[in-house]
């Protein structure tokens, strides 16, 4: 019976839409993860670039300035007593800022 109701031609545009929709699903998942590899690029630059004497942001939420780097461990002072530094993993540091240059300040 199925034999009957089924032409050629119906099979064939029901194997188009298959493939549509498998490209639509495709480009979809696609364009969701672009922003999250861009995120990871950005934060891999950022870590890649990092100094003593940088100021930076902790995912805890402390700000802090780098003392001491090494593979893949930073060492972070927090406050102003200069008691307090902290070893970290380097993943632990979401933003972090070049210090002024001493010329930028003396304009001021």
């Amino acid at each position: 019976m199925s034999a009957i109701l089924t032409t050629p031609g119906m099979a064939s545009q029901g194997t188009l839409m298959l493939v549509v929709y498998v490209v639509i699903i495709g480009a979809m998942f696609y364009f969701l993860s672009r922003p999250q590899k861009k995120e990871q690029k950005r934060i891999a630059a950022m870590l890649a670039d990092l100094e003593v004497g940088d100021t930076v942001l902790t995912t805890s939420g402390f700000y802090g300035i780098i003392i001491d780097i090494t593979e893949d461990t930073v060492i972070v002072e927090f406050g102003n007593n200069k008691n307090c530094r902290i070893p970290m993993q380097k993943s632990a540091i979401v933003q972090s800022e070049k210090p002024a240059s001493a010329s930028a300040s003396d304009d001021k």
